[in-house]
């Protein structure tokens, strides 16, 4: 096996592979295009992100500057996902994220991690596990999520939590370790903040 299928099999490997340097590279140079485009330049950065991405549905905005080890070549987004500014794309495999997804400023998704024991590390090696966020979900200012983690749908992660396990649909998880709060209710419906609550007829 090669040091490329490697980084996509969970086996460790090294990153510093000439041929997955080259390819990566040109990755990172076209990243570098599109964080320099203009905020008028709405259709230029659309174009260019169907480029770099493996998938990315309609209706999707990233706002620059987006950092991302593969300039999204390994993420699959679905339609109307919005990302706002410093959103981290660890992307050494893949990445999954659903339709209607929303990330907060300067969050991390992560999908490669290195050994435990010194030597290894040392030596540059490095292994990568999938991440996959499900639909719909709103992924907190700062939040973490760790390689190997999914996240089901409708979930809302709370700002600055690291989600090192996966979470199921329909809930709201916070916290370092992430875990569960509360599911998402009825009571939801009726108010959008603390005591505010939603007036569907100006909806």
């Amino acid at each position: 096996m090669t040091q490329k299928e490697k980084m996509f099999s969970g086996d460790l490997y090294l990153p510093g592979d000439d041929e997955i340097m080259e390819e990566q590279l040109k990755c990172l140079d076209m990243l570098y295009d599109f964080n320099q485009t203009r905020p008028t330049e709405l259709k230029k950065r659309d174009e260019m992100l169907k480029e770099m991405f493996a998938e990315i549905g309609e209706n999707c905005y990233i706002e620059p500057p987006l950092h991302a080890n593969w300039g999204g070549k390994h993420c699959h987004f679905g339609k109307g996902v919005y990302a706002n500014f410093n959103l981290t794309l660890v992307d050494d495999t893949h990445i999954y994220v659903g339709d209607y997804t929303l990330f907060g400023p300067n969050v991390v998704v992560a999908t490669a991690g290195h050994p435990i024991d010194p030597e290894l590390r040392e030596k540059t090696y490095q292994y990568n596990f999938p991440v996959r966020i499900g639909r719909n979900c709103w992924i907190g200012a700062g939040a973490v999520i760790v390689p190997s983690v999914t996240i089901g749908d409708n979930v809302v992660i709370g700002a600055g939590s690291v989600v090192t396990k996966d979470i199921p649909s329909n809930v709201v998880a916070v916290g370092n370790p992430c875990k569960v709060l509360r599911e998402i209710t009825e009571y939801d419906k009726e108010y959008y903040f603390k005591d505010k609550k939603i007036n569907y007829s100006d909806l």
